[in-house]
Formats: C-alpha cells, sequence, structure tokens
C-alpha cells in the first residue's frame, strides 16, 4: 500500500534548510532538497515555496535554479520582487540575469 507523503512534515524541513542560508547568500533547489534530507526532490522543493504561507518568516529569495537564475514565477512581479531582495543583500547579478554562484552560493 502507497501512502501519502506528509507534506506538512515535508515542507517544515524544507523551510527549516531555506532557513539557514545566510543573508548574501543563495542555495539551490537541489541544494536545498538535500539539505532537507531529501536529494534528488528540487521540484518538491519549489512546490514548497510555492505553498509558503506569507505569514512565515522562510527567506524563499535566496533560493534560485541550478543555472544561478531565478526559476520563472507565474506572476512576473514575483520575480522582479525576489531580484531586488537578493540585490538589498548584497548579491550581484550578471548581464544574463545571473547570479555567480562560485561566489554566492550558501556552503554549510
Amino acid at each position: 500500500m502507497n501512502e501519502e507523503p506528509d507534506y506538512t512534515s515535508t515542507h517544515a524541513r524544507i523551510y527549516e534548510a531555506v532557513r539557514r542560508v545566510p543573508r548574501g547568500r543563495v542555495a539551490t533547489y537541489g541544494q536545498i532538497a538535500k539539505m532537507a534530507g531529501m536529494p534528488g526532490q528540487a521540484r518538491l522543493v519549489g512546490y514548497a515555496l510555492h505553498a509558503l504561507p506569507e505569514t512565515m518568516d522562510v527567506p524563499w529569495h535566496r533560493i534560485i535554479n541550478a543555472k544561478g537564475e531565478i526559476s520563472l514565477l507565474p506572476d512576473p512581479d514575483s520575480s522582479l520582487t525576489q531580484r531586488m531582495l537578493l540585490e538589498s543583500e548584497g548579491i550581484v547579478f550578471d548581464a544574463r540575469g545571473r547570479v555567480a554562484l562560485d561566489r554566492y552560493v550558501y556552503r554549510p
């Protein structure tokens, strides 16, 4: 019998991993999945962040894709907000809209 995953617990683990990413650093979806004990589940991290209640204090904006880019969001204003939040923390984007992962990625 297949049981449904406990999304509450799964999301909580993901949010806790995201909270460990310090100001001025970024992490990839895959990196957060690994930190949360779910290697290979980068998409699940994206789903969890998409479901994040606005009232929760989780620095979602520090999570980017493996190319160093902000993943496209359904609401273009959200992508702009994410970029502005990262820039306010000192993260620099290149002309292609990418973050230099070798410089800014969080290394626990």
